[in-house]
């Protein structure tokens, strides 16, 4: 018999009883697979990495909700601060509003103060406090508050 015919003959009649033990064939033939305990080490390890996904995605999306509301209020104050620094500052009153259309559940409101200096007297006639607050949403969660003192001076 030669080398390939013996080759053959192994291939044809199947492996051995020690090479069957080695692929798991014979003795413990049917047992292939996972015990219950290693399929609820698995089922726990996704579940916790799961938690961690999706803990971190709901987290990220607030982030994102801050930030949209931070940038465009910021932007919304600063027009409407401009605006009120180009009225004449006889004109000015505390007042409220929203941003329109463009900006839906925006809203803003402007309280002025007066500035009280005890020396010198005559600049405290001179300057007011604007404060300005834009808010988002029904229940105005996110508040953004700008304050400025504009100095006016009287013509004689």
């Amino acid at each position: 018999m030669n080398m390939w015919s013996m080759k053959l003959d192994r291939f044809v009649k199947g492996p051995s009883a020690n090479q069957r033990t080695l692929m798991g064939v014979g003795d413990n033939a049917g047992r292939f697979g996972f015990t219950l305990l290693e399929v609820m080490v698995s089922m726990a390890i996704i579940a916790i990495a799961l938690t961690a996904v999706l803990g971190s995605q709901s987290q990220s999306v607030s982030f994102a909700t801050e930030a949209k509301f931070s940038t465009t209020a910021a932007l919304l104050a600063q027009g409407k601060m401009a605006e009120l620094e180009t009225q004449n500052p006889e004109d000015l009153t505390s007042d409220s509003g929203d941003f329109g259309e463009d900006f839906p559940d925006y809203s803003w409101e402007v309280t002025l103060g007066d500035v009280f200096f005890s020396e010198p007297e005559n600049v405290s006639n001179h300057l007011k406090q604007i404060d300005l607050t834009v808010s988002w949403g029904e229940e105005e969660l996110y508040q953004y508050r700008l304050r400025l003192y504009r100095f006016s001076p009287q013509e004689e």
